[in-house]
């Protein structure tokens, strides 16, 4: 039996992990997270700290409150970093100076807490530097040639283009360019605040205690009331490929645009694979998808997949091969060109062979949480991810919680998203700081950055029939165009649609997912929405300035028949 595996996302994607052993786990953004969580029981509340729920009582007490919280902050910021508490060297130590550890850092200073940061490598992690932050600058390239590309697009506006090119050296430096400038702000923000910053390898050494340095060096040992270990993610390389980093490369190498080559092979058609497809098919590559499942984009609501990949992918130089696995990848060399060789998923009987210029393995990551000295607190990895609770403390090989120690991002497998990351830091800051927290991961958005772009938040139309069958309510559906709307129209920007999952008795919001024009930055009204336990009968009054693409979502909520039309109370959320 051959054994191999692909899976589709990006570093702010769904998931479909398909191991070549047979099993198959089809994940989207809504339930990324649920991998490591146990049941919650009684749970109070979610994205928002609990007074988003409860309003703002009058007390006798709110200005000493008011005050006395100003005063701590003021407290922190004139004592840099705060005065650790007795018998540590901090209040806080995280591990790894990604995204997710910077958010943590910085809450952590505002809130008088005496804060290290231990970061091997670069400040920014995976995000800002091989991810999310360069991705857009080479998506912002490609947004353009598009345009320019598009004669009739052009001609609609009355304008007329010379013929488009490009230095690629140019692209790849505005990349590199804006990765050192997010890096550095990164970086002045944290010493800014009197953050110490601790290069080296970080490894737990026992409760409270962690040790870093360079391999092979001097190591120093420091004491820490609270640790948070970061450490984020690598890119998944699965059995059977070989990366040479020039012809056969990851996302890693695929940012730093060498090459574009002519022919290209993407396996996995997720986030990362739809946004690189968008890059290279404007700089002129051919593509082809290679995916594992029946379908292309499996993690995305159906309906918003099928709709982007009659604009994403049809019309433009890509083609694909669907139910299929690439078992083997080589690279070019000796004057050959990369071979692929291709299996059906199911029967796995050989399907097909292809030779082309180069493959980008899109097939997602992996966490990074080797070398951490798990072994000294009793924890044991799942599948490589840290195991922890939702209030993001790590949990050991028996089932119980290690005392002080917590893990955010990409490392817990929860959602691996870098915002989402950020906000479980600043969870767990909440918590070390003496107040409950517990962040629902439901009302955490995702985005898709193709042109069109993709968004969404919430549960897709499958899992939310799913349960409302379970739980015995109905689901609607409401939908608008992006064709009526006003804004749209005058950039010629027609081509979308947003979509509205919810309760009919009640008006909650299940799910909003997006396709059109910067649907990355009009998913946030619905994930606020939801973080808030705002209903649609109250949403809906929302006043949205015209003429803006926000009215989409406006007209979205206005649509929705709610049969209960008075707006109540809203129960705290159950926490997830």
């Amino acid at each position: 039996m051959h054994s191999s595996i692909s899976l589709s996302l990006s570093s702010s994607s769904p998931i479909t992990v398909r191991s070549y052993g047979g099993a198959t786990s089809n994940s989207s953004a809504s339930d990324l997270f649920l991998r490591n969580t146990s049941a919650p029981t009684q749970l109070r509340f979610c994205g928002l700290r609990r007074e988003a729920f409860t309003g703002c009582k009058s007390s006798s007490n709110a200005p000493l409150l008011k005050q006395l919280r100003h005063n701590s902050t003021i407290s922190a910021s004139l004592n840099g970093n705060g005065t650790p508490s007795k018998g540590f060297d901090y209040d806080l130590v995280i591990i790894g100076a990604g995204v997710g550890g910077h958010g943590a850092a910085l809450h952590a200073v505002e809130k008088g807490l005496k804060t290290a940061i231990i970061e091997g490598d670069v400040v920014g992690g995976t995000c800002v530097n091989r991810g999310c932050v360069p991705s857009k600058a080479l998506l912002a390239v490609s947004g353009r040639m598009r345009e320019l590309q598009n004669e009739h697009h052009m001609k609609s506006f009355g304008l007329q283009v010379a013929a488009a090119g490009y230095d690629r050296q140019g692209v790849a430096d505005h990349a590199e360019n804006l990765a050192t400038k997010i890096r550095n702000n990164l970086t002045n923000s944290m010493k800014s605040l009197g953050v110490d910053i601790l290069t080296g390898v970080g490894t737990v050494v026992g409760p409270q205690k962690v040790k870093y340095g360079k391999v092979g060096g001097t190591e120093t040992v420091i004491t820490a009331k609270d640790i948070i270990i970061a450490t984020g993610s690598v890119p998944f390389v699965p059995k059977g490929v070989e990366v040479d980093g020039k012809t056969v490369i990851t996302s890693d190498h695929a940012l730093k645009l060498e090459t574009v080559p002519e022919w290209i092979v993407i396996v996995g058609s997720g986030y990362i694979g739809l946004e690189f497809s968008d890059v290279y098919t404007a700089l002129g590559s051919e593509v082809t998808f290679v995916e594992a499942l029946d379908q292309l984009m499996p993690g995305f609501d159906p309906e918003i997949g099928k709709l982007a990949q009659r604009v994403l992918i049809n019309p433009r130089k890509i083609d694909y091969h669907t139910g299929v696995f690439a078992t083997k990848i080589t690279p070019a060399k000796d004057g050959k060109p990369v071979i692929i060789e291709l299996i059906d998923a199911k029967t796995k009987e050989p399907k097909d062979t292809l030779e082309v210029d180069a493959a980008l393995i899109a097939t997602g990551r992996a966490p990074f949480t080797q070398g951490l000295g798990l072994e000294n607190v009793n924890v044991e990895t799942q599948r490589g991810f840290i195991p922890v609770d939702e209030r993001m403390r790590v949990i050991d090989s028996k089932g119980e919680l290690v005392p002080h120690l917590y893990c955010i991002g990409d490392a817990n497998g929860k959602m691996m998203l870098a915002h989402a990351a950020s906000a479980q830091g600043i969870s767990v800051v909440e918590q070390v700081s003496g107040k409950d927290h517990v962040l629902n991961h439901l009302s955490i958005p995702a985005a898709c950055f193709t042109h069109p772009e993709i968004s969404m938040v919430g549960l897709t139309e499958p899992q939310a029939r799913e349960k409302a069958e379970k739980e015995g309510f109905e689901i609607g559906i409401a939908k608008t165009s992006f064709k009526a709307n006003t804004k749209a129209l005058a950039e010629n920007e027609g081509e979308g649609i947003a979509k509205l999952i919810y309760r009919p008795d009640n008006g909650e919001i299940l799910g909003v997912h997006i396709f059109g024009m910067h649907a990355a930055d009009l998913i946030h009204e619905a994930s606020n929405a939801i973080a808030l336990g705002t209903r649609i009968q109250d949403i809906k009054y929302a006043v949205h300035a015209h003429p803006t693409l926000s009215e989409v979502i406006d007209e979205l909520f206005k649509s929705a028949k709610v049969k209960n039309d008075v707006s109540s109370a809203v129960a705290e959320p159950v926490a997830v």
